[in-house]
């Protein structure tokens, strides 16, 4: 890489060079303790960083405009004037740097990585020599900012941590290298007594060897983090076009859209369809949801499939964590009790709710949207060819689905008559959303807490248009927790996002003001399951739940039974908040028994309430 080139990225290193050998000193010394305070620190100050990468933009371009080189002026004006321009947008917006930066950086890499290539192919018009391996390097050198580019406006949440770093690391390898070049220079003086230092033979082939090496090195560090995204890329869920709604959703809710085979593990003895059909938002606007629907084989049936509604616990918030998209949504190890289900003759139905799959705001915690996308997905599926259904319907959900099955078997008196909710089983239910946020940001940090905070804070600001993310996250932070938000648990690239944001909130705020008070604390209040049930409840959870303690789940039944419900409810000793639901668990065998005797109309089970 020539020294235009290096100047292209920072100007500040070419122009320090050449002043005096105390400057140097002080310089080099200053330098060197911004860059362990960056790499120590990489995201505590973002202006900071800004300022740093700002103005080393600005005085590129400048120097670039004043600068003698075999480039055309046109090519080399044109880039001058783009560096100056980034850079003072990057001074000015500060405020916002974490949002201005990613997109600012990509840009600037794409630019001097072009640039860097170009000075690779044009030939020289000063009539220097220039020798194969200063073209060899400043070609690899564009190709790795090309590339790199693209990465941070792929990564945009993680691109502003990677640059912290980098930039940090070679502050540090310059103000040290400057540090001593400077005592070196000072101590061969002349005037101080010193020896001037030996001249020094050029070596153009040693030369050609480290820039062949340092060009290798691009290459194979530029291919270690394409190989990287890919990976991270395959890792993340595709939507196929099945989700794509029509421009015209059918008037009305609870309409089959259309159907296809679902491609997953199939449970022996039955067939599962996917279903797109029509639904409601919190808003009451007609949207999209999609949905499986899992029959059992009979070679003749006599009566109608019983249905249980299966509504699934947290699995993200992007479109992308549909538990319809994995292999294995249809299979005892994701709907507890299925085998032994469908062995009983019943017909399951599990929806992804409104926004996943589907394009869309996902209700996460939000009552009304998930209970209606939960109601219209039974309506829709009593609607393929070929299924015989009865109207007899039975609601089970975990953890996030525990809410939502509460809220569907709520609403459906009103919003879907026709169904009749005969009860509603709910397994680590999240009942409370406002007593949860309570208890969760009561305790310390952690990368669950970080995580599971931005998939209820955007989806919420997304829904009410009183609940703004500006009152609840960090000026300049709000890129980072709508990635977040983008990710689903399964997806590698999730690890990512929360690395960025766990590098901000070390040792700076993600998070501000109190999450439970204000539009956000009154709007989860909001959605808390709370009221009369028509039908009987039985609510189960593990003493060991790591995700929403017992007493959350003491004080909710104790509500419930307060206003008038029959509940039945049971605590398994040693058990977590998935355990409750694997293959083996007790709570399975007892949900299955109270959901059969529901069905055989046999009677109610006793409430302990009494």
């Amino acid at each position: 890489m020539t020294d235009r080139g290096t100047r292209r990225w920072s100007a500040l290193p070419g122009l320090v060079s050449q002043a005096p050998p105390r400057a140097m000193i002080v310089v080099g010394a200053v330098v060197t303790v911004l860059g362990v305070l960056t790499v120590s620190r990489p995201l505590t100050s973002l202006v900071l960083l800004g300022v740093y990468v700002g103005a080393s933009a600005v005085i590129s371009g400048v120097v670039e405009l004043i600068s003698r080189h075999r480039s055309p002026a046109w090519w080399t004006r044109i880039f001058a004037i783009v560096w100056i321009v980034a850079g003072i947008l990057v001074l000015v917006w500060l405020g916002s740097s974490l949002n201005v930066l990613p997109t600012v950086l990509a840009i600037l890499l794409l630019l001097s990585g072009i640039a860097s290539i170009g000075d690779a192919l044009i030939p020289s018009r000063s009539g220097e020599r220039v020798r194969v391996s200063q073209r060899v390097l400043s070609a690899a050198w564009g190709g790795a900012q090309v590339v790199f580019g693209i990465l941070s406006l792929t990564w945009p949440d993680v691109t502003v941590l990677v640059v912290a770093v980098v930039f940090g690391v070679r502050t540090l390898v310059f103000g040290a290298s400057l540090l001593a070049r400077g005592v070196v220079l000072l101590r061969s003086r002349p005037d101080r007594g010193g020896r001037p230092l030996p001249a020094r033979r050029p070596r153009p082939r040693l030369a050609d060897a480290g820039r062949y090496v340092l060009a290798l090195l691009l290459v194979v560090t530029t291919a270690g983090g394409w190989f990287l995204n890919g990976w991270l890329e395959d890792g993340a869920p595709v939507v196929d076009a099945f989700y794509d709604p029509p421009a015209t959703l059918p008037s009305g809710h609870g309409e089959l859209i259309r159907t296809a085979p679902y491609g997953g593990t199939i449970p022996p003895g039955a067939t599962v369809t996917r279903i797109l059909y029509s639904t409601t938002d919190a808003h009451g606007q007609t949207v999209a949801a999609s949905a499986l629907v899992i029959v059992p084989e009979e070679e003749i049936q006599l009566t109608p499939h019983p249905v249980v509604l299966w509504n699934h616990g947290t699995t993200g918030v992007a479109r992308g964590c549909a538990p319809s998209l994995t292999d294995n949504a249809a299979t005892k190890w994701a709907i507890p009790g299925l085998d032994r289900a469908l062995a009983h003759g019943w017909m399951v139905v599990a929806p992804d709710y409104a926004g996943q799959g589907t394009p869309g705001v996902f209700p996460y915690l939000i009552g009304q949207g998930e209970g209606r996308s939960a109601l219209d997905a039974v309506v829709a599926a009593e609607k393929l060819p070929h299924v015989w259904a009865s109207d007899d319907v039975v609601v089970w959900g975990h953890s996030q689905g525990g809410h939502a099955a509460l809220w569907a078997s709520r609403l459906a008196k009103k919003y879907t008559p026709d169904l009749n909710v005969l009860g509603t089983a709910a397994l680590a239910p999240a009942g409370d959303p406002l007593a949860l946020a309570r208890d969760l940001t009561a305790g310390f940090a952690s990368p669950e807490l970080t995580v599971l905070t931005a998939w209820v804070l955007v989806p919420y600001s997304e829904t009410y248009p009183d609940v703004r993310l500006a009152d609840y996250v960090s000026p300049g932070t709000r890129a980072i927790v709508r990635e977040l938000a983008q990710r689903c648990p399964s997806e590698p690239a999730l690890m990512v996002s929360v690395l960025a944001a766990l590098g901000i909130s070390e040792h700076q705020t993600l998070y501000i003001g109190d999450l439970t008070a204000g539009n956000l604390g009154r709007r989860l209040g909001e959605n808390t399951a709370m009221g009369t049930w028509p039908a009987p409840l039985l609510i189960q959870w593990g003493a060991d739940d790591e995700v929403i303690p017992t007493s959350q789940q003491v004080a909710y039944v104790t509500r419930l039974c307060k206003a008038g419900n029959d509940v039945e409810w049971v605590e398994y000793p040693v058990t977590h908040h998935q355990d409750i639901l694997q293959p083996g668990s007790q709570a399975i065998s007892k949900l299955l028994d109270w959901t059969g005797g529901l069905f055989a109309h046999r009677a109610a089970p006793t409430s302990r309430c009494a």
